[in-house]
């Protein structure tokens, strides 16, 4: 028993200089997936697929760019893509959706 009262301190003084992570750190799932890795779940139209696409085409720098979305936005991402853009109306969800499948058809031939 005196062992064991012996051996809290020592507990306690090694608990305390246990390394913690700061709050704003990101998680494992943020810091393993790469700036071009297609989102998983995100819906077209999504604010995670906007923000995909704009990383992917790099049509923001720093967060300066147009709103995604817009129609100034959707002609930029048309001209990144140029000839294999879609031809369908931009920002149409056809559109959309033929932007997604160009955009992750590339990241898959760039691993």
């Amino acid at each position: 028993m005196r062992r064991f009262v012996a051996c809290i301190p020592l507990l306690l003084l090694l608990t305390a200089c246990s390394p913690t992570p700061p709050a704003d750190a990101p998680t494992a799932a943020q810091q393993t997936q790469p700036a071009n890795t297609p989102p998983a779940n995100a819906a077209l139209g999504s604010p995670g697929w906007y923000a995909w696409v704009d990383r992917t085409l790099a049509i923001s720098d720093n967060g300066h760019g147009p709103d995604h979305g817009s129609a100034e936005w959707n002609q930029a991402v048309q001209h990144k893509l140029g000839q294999e853009a879609p031809q369908s109306e931009p920002g149409s969800p056809q559109w959309q959706q033929s932007v997604d499948a160009l955009l992750r058809t590339r990241v898959s031939t760039m691993r």
